[in-house]
């Protein structure tokens, strides 16, 4: 752990393990902290009074201390190279592209009616902002937990995931390795039975003032519950159920390539996952037999003994519920069930691991009422040769994010990302100036080129 800018161990000399999930041997030995030392993380230096260019500075800094990293980030998660590349790339743009908004961050004035008298609204940093990150995308979203609090004159205590200590450990020494100030960013980690006590007494601490959380649905809810408790401001980014539509007139092959990218890219554990495919019965059948073919040619692979597509999933949990959801899957292959209907289990529960169904649905009324038929709304996806079409179909689709004619899962740092309905709270705006999208080498499933419009369904009510 990281306490104002010295190592630290936990307080009782606790630890606990974490064991790489493609051999099961141990892959990080990580503190266990207590309550106690959770609070001792809280600490408010003097950051904000450091001016802006100074902030962006160290921010920049920071950005290629990152990529110093490299690639090798995925011994936790069993990740295939590539994706712990594209983590560490896009989260250099993201710390980028806070180091620009550092001189942007502004007031207004207000008109008033008082003869002679100026009101001004003046933005001021908030305090600590506790960061809670997850495993799947570790690098993306435990630099996300960061950027832009420190860029506003926060600092910032993250709480990095059970799953991956030392891959969110990196992005710390990234930080010091810049030369950030001792205390503006402290790193705390926690065994997983001690989750609930560690994060509480960070929330209740009076100095932290915002949180942000991104995880499962579940989790999201007793972290909304802690911070409704102790009155504290909350953002999260949650799981989500993402419909891929095809819509009689798609392009077929591009709608395929899109599918097999969205639904197996880092197993299906991205949060933006293709989880169902809503396909036009006129074309199913060839639909279905081009996507099946390709999904033959994405076997698992270990990601130790040369480049993958599909790594290993995170943990047995996840072969446990993908088993439970179809128990003929096998958890480490691409897995599509086709005729899936709504009283199946994976019509509506998030698999979060490379199986997906096929919902086929007769006419455009019926694939929109199918895609909206879940709690979740964070991603989603249309296809169709009629642009006009599809985009007004997106604009039916309930779902925070909307690609027409691309996949589920495509991320631009710069751009805003967030989730209505169980998907999450107030969309968050990326971080990052974006340097090369992710083209997972899918059996190049983005050959088709850029889609030809992209929606961003930001619901800001």
């Amino acid at each position: 752990m990281l306490i104002g800018g010295q190592a630290q161990a936990a307080s009782n000399g606790a630890t606990f393990t974490r064991r790489n999930p493609l051999d099961g041997q141990v892959a990080t030995t990580a503190p266990a902290a207590t309550a106690d030392d959770a609070r001792a993380a809280v600490a408010f230096p003097a950051w904000a009074a450091l001016g802006p260019n100074a902030r962006r500075a160290l921010l920049t800094k920071a950005a290629a201390a990152l990529e110093a990293k490299g690639e090798a980030l995925a011994a936790e998660t069993g990740a295939s190279a590539m994706w712990a590349g594209f983590n560490v790339h896009l989260a250099a743009g993201m710390l980028l592209e806070a180091a620009a908004i550092t001189t942007q961050v502004g007031g207004e004035q207000i008109p008033s009616d008082v003869p002679g008298s100026l009101a001004l609204a003046v933005r001021q940093p908030a305090g600590v902002v506790l960061g809670i990150a997850p495993w799947n995308a570790p690098v993306i979203l435990g630099v996300r937990a960061i950027a832009t609090p420190l860029a506003c004159g926060n600092t910032v205590v993250l709480k990095g995931s059970e799953l991956c200590p030392q891959t969110h450990g990196l992005i710390i020494e990234a930080l010091q390795d810049a030369g950030l100030p001792p205390g503006v960013v402290n790193f705390v980690t926690n065994a997983p039975a001690d989750a609930g006590a560690v994060v509480e007494a960070m929330v209740a601490h009076p100095a932290v003032r915002r949180v942000n959380c991104t995880g499962s649905t579940k989790v999201g809810r007793i972290i909304a519950q802690t911070c409704a408790k102790y009155l504290k401001p909350v953002v999260l980014e949650l799981g989500g159920k993402a419909p891929l539509l095809v819509l009689d007139d798609a392009d077929l092959d591009a709608a395929v390539n899109a599918a097999a990218f969205g639904a197996f890219a880092n197993s299906g554990q991205i949060c933006m996952s293709t989880e169902r495919i809503v396909v036009d019965a006129r074309v199913a059948d060839a639909f279905v037999a081009q996507l099946v073919a390709k999904a033959t040619r994405l076997p698992p692979g270990d990601p130790r003994q040369g480049p993958a597509v599909l790594g290993s999933v995170v943990d047995m949990a996840t072969v446990e519920r993908c088993n439970r959801l179809i128990d003929d899957a096998l958890a480490k292959a691409a897995t599509l069930l086709d005729h899936v209907t709504r009283d199946m289990e994976i019509y509506h529960e998030e698999s979060f691991g490379p199986v997906n169904p096929i919902v086929r649905v007769d006419g455009v009324e019926a694939a929109i009422a199918c895609a909206n038929d879940n709690p979740s709304g964070l991603s989603s996806a249309v296809f169709g040769r009629d642009v006009a079409r599809a985009w007004q179909v997106a604009r039916r689709i309930e779902a925070g994010i909307c690609h027409v004619n691309g996949p589920t899962v495509r991320d631009e740092a710069q751009m805003p990302i967030g989730g209505v309905k169980d998907s999450g709270l107030r969309p968050l705006r990326r971080q990052g100036r974006h340097r090369g999208l992710y083209r997972a080498a899918l059996d190049h499933a983005a050959d088709g080129g850029a889609p030809l419009s992209v929606l961003m369904k930001m619901l800001l009510k």
